[in-house]
């Protein structure tokens, strides 16, 4: 039997993609879930879409193959290509070219009778053995494009007429071109690329950060659910259980990382009684739940969270934050230091002590997370002081440690 790359579960693809390719750098022989030839037949498929981007490492415990993108190169994001390859049985197929055949202008104006019959006697009629359509599986066909917004519908007199609009895209290709790499759901993006002509590439990325392409499916559900203002039952899978779990949560925003381009859902959990942020390549799936008459007033709490959030730790039970204050110092012709500091500030301030010094404070709910972003500025630190003693200690002795390592005599860590 010929292989075959359409698809019906995108989950499944997704799972394949995250766990293989872009995360997991998993071995055939690590996979463990479902036969040997399950694996094969998804990596086939995998690798048909991402062929050009693909490379393998030899390990001693086997082969690890995984995407490698040069965005000196590939302006635009390949794993887009996975959202592009559908399943169709040869019914769809025979229906698909039919209707659009019938319906080749904007004035052609039929109801579904009218198409079932010119299908029936057009279309069909030359074959010996023909594949039959009645009446209700052409409308439920074309109620389905008419869903997707390939087709449109109207009243004329008691009966529904279908017909194809009019394809008006203005030229915006450069818009598109910058709207498919950087937005969340930018898929959207790169399905209008596909029906504009080819045109010089003007933008490339330094950090071009592609991973999230596998969320839109669940990133737009989110967004349905925001503008509705209701509750969804999402199915997550945590680091810490083998087992996915179903939580109801009200969605309230997205956070995108600047620094990794992950994707993080902030929602309130009632049963948890807090906001809580879930990472948006752990949900599985997401379905609307009831209305919640209380969604703006969680809302305007988030946003006054986002004060004292300087990633996605949001609120614990006690609504204690932590005070974080540091001095740096920097040398004449370095005041590039201190405007690196007013741009990279989030919820914190700086005050400029003089020439050469200047200190900055926050008050955050999670010390823990400015950590990476602050030794980003040691042998430029004089002082540190953080509310979180644990937090400084071990920031003071990870300093230690490194002078040790190199041989420095850095005094006592505490």
């Amino acid at each position: 039997m010929a292989y075959n790359e359409l698809i019906k579960n995108f989950e499944r693809i997704r799972a394949y993609m995250r766990d293989f390719y872009v995360y997991g750098f998993k071995s055939r022989d690590e996979f463990d879930q479902k036969s040997s030839r399950s694996y094969d037949d998804e990596r086939r498929r995998i690798e048909s879409w991402l062929g050009d981007y693909m490379r393998f490492r030899q390990t001693p415990d086997g082969k690890n193959v995984f995407i490698s993108i040069d965005s000196r190169v590939s302006h635009h994001n390949p794993l887009y290509k996975a959202w592009k390859a559908k399943s169709f049985t040869d019914g769809d197929i025979t229906l698909h070219f039919a209707i659009f055949d019938i319906l080749i202008s904007p004035d052609m104006k039929l109801s579904a009778g009218q198409i079932t019959e010119r299908i029936d006697k057009v279309y069909l009629s030359v074959f010996q053995d023909p594949k039959l359509f009645d009446e209700s599986t052409v409308r439920k066909k074309l109620k389905e494009y008419v869903a997707d917004g390939l087709l449109e519908a109207e009243k004329a007199g008691r009966s529904v007429v279908y017909f194809r609009p009019v394809a008006d895209l203005p030229e915006c290709s450069d818009a598109l071109d910058f709207f498919s790499e950087i937005a969340p759901c930018g898929v959207v993006g790169s399905f209008l690329l596909d029906k504009t002509s080819s045109h010089p590439e003007l933008f490339a990325f330094k950090h071009h950060y592609i991973t999230h392409a596998l969320d839109s499916e669940v990133l737009c559900e989110l967004f349905e659910a925001m503008h509705a203002k209701r509750e969804v039952v999402i199915t997550n899978l945590s680091r810490r259980a083998n087992e996915p779990s179903n939580l109801t949560v009200l969605p309230m925003k997205v956070f995108c990382s600047v620094q990794s381009g992950r994707q993080y859902l902030i929602a309130y959990q009632r049963k948890a009684r807090r906001i809580k942020s879930f990472r948006m390549d752990y949900i599985l799936s997401v379905k609307p739940a009831d209305y919640a008459e209380d969604f703006d007033s969680w809302r305007e709490k988030l946003n006054g969270m986002k004060q004292h959030m300087w990633g996605i730790s949001t609120q614990g039970k006690s609504g204690q934050t932590e005070h974080v204050e540091f001095t740096v110092h920097y040398e004449p012709g370095e005041e590039h230091i201190y405007q690196r500091l007013i741009r990279e500030k989030r919820c914190g301030n700086v005050e400029r002590i003089d020439e050469n010094n200047c200190k900055f404070t926050a008050e955050v709910y999670d010390t823990n997370e400015m950590l990476p972003w602050i030794r980003t500025f040691i042998c430029r630190i004089t002082d540190i002081d953080f509310s979180n003693k644990e937090i400084e200690n071990q920031f003071r002795r990870d300093l230690f440690d490194m002078y040790r390592l190199y041989g420095i005599d850095g005094g006592d860590a505490e």
